[in-house]
């Protein structure tokens, strides 16, 4: 039996599950595309309709993406639709996205039991909305330090994408590609979920838990087991920064080898580095994002504006504005 006759059979009588995207404006074209093509490709693949999709801009009857592409609407936040799932698709600087409009629409569909996603940015939009609370979720790595000021309570993952509790959240980009595999997977069964990402010539679908980023040993140039754990460990605690002595628990060491560590590979002690990757994040939000200065300072683990503009300073010969304004 081929794939259609399969499909046919086992949701001969099933209606079409309804998907809206709700795109930000400044949403990433690939996200958005590596997670409505697959259900496209469904759809023809099968030879019918199997998921019917909407496009829901935020302000208004076009959506802009961050490479300049528009997306019309063929759906309006607020109307009364029995959405199966909503995803939410934004980029860039997803902070500054307010809308109380919006917020109190994606409350609602979580009260009627509506599957809620983000994918890139899109989880921060979530979180900021208040439907994360207690919820597994990931987010693309810029945004990570964002969600703890948002979502204080939410359970973060460096996953490419997360399936808990009515939530489908995606870091974004290809990861888009294997969590839509994932659900069509689950609506249709293996092969033809196979046959889905073989259209796109994605011959090796990556696991959920799989890392967003490229090796550490390679974007920290070592092997070395212990400072990888430790830098890891940094990584994770960038909004909470870590005591030395935690850090080299962590890490199975003594915090005197650790350092010595530190300074064989990297020229300064574990403290000075960790403080200069907390600064490294802080200037990356700095220039992508909205947020005042004093937030990009919470969420980046320093204790007052004061403090984080004077270490800010030393590294960048600025003050964080004026890093901004340039």
């Amino acid at each position: 039996m081929d794939i259609q006759s399969t499909v046919d059979k086992e949701r001969e009588f099933a209606q079409p599950r309804r998907i809206g995207f709700l795109l930000i404006d400044g949403f990433a074209l690939l996200s958005y595309a590596a997670a409505v093509e697959p259900l496209r490709a469904a759809n023809l693949l099968a030879g019918r309709k199997l998921y019917d999709v909407r496009e829901l801009p935020a302000d208004g009857a076009i959506a802009s993406s961050s490479s300049g592409a528009q997306v019309r609407a063929s759906a309006h936040v607020g109307e009364h639709v029995d959405y199966d799932l909503m995803l939410v698709v934004a980029g860039g600087d997803p902070v500054a996205f307010v809308s109380r409009r919006v917020s109190r629409w994606l409350q609602h569909l979580d009260r009627r039991g509506v599957v809620l996603g983000g994918i890139s940015g899109g989880p921060v939009v979530l979180a900021s909305a208040g439907v994360m609370a207690g919820r597994r979720m990931t987010v693309h790595w810029e945004h990570r330090a964002l969600v703890g000021n948002v979502a204080p309570t939410a359970i973060i993952e460096r996953s490419r994408y997360v399936i808990d509790q009515g939530r489908l959240t995606c870091a974004g980009g290809t990861a888009a590609l294997d969590m839509m595999h994932a659900m069509i997977l689950g609506d249709h069964g293996a092969d033809f979920a196979r046959s889905v990402v073989d259209w796109f010539l994605h011959t090796e679908v990556q696991p959920s838990g799989g890392p967003q980023r490229s090796e550490p040993a390679k974007r920290w140039d070592t092997r070395n087991s212990v400072l990888l754990a430790a830098l890891h460990a940094m990584e994770d605690h960038i909004a909470d920064p870590l005591e030395l002595a935690q850090i080299a628990s962590i890490a199975g060491v003594g915090p005197r080898q650790l350092n010595r560590l530190f300074n064989r590979r990297f020229g300064v002690g574990v403290i000075a580095r960790y403080r200069a990757l907390r600064l490294e994040k802080a200037h990356a939000l700095l220039l992508r994002s909205s947020l005042p200065v004093a937030e990009v300072a919470s969420a980046t683990g320093f204790a007052s504006a004061t403090h984080f503009s004077r270490r800010f300073r030393e590294q960048y010969g600025s003050s964080p504005s004026g890093a901004r304004s340039r």
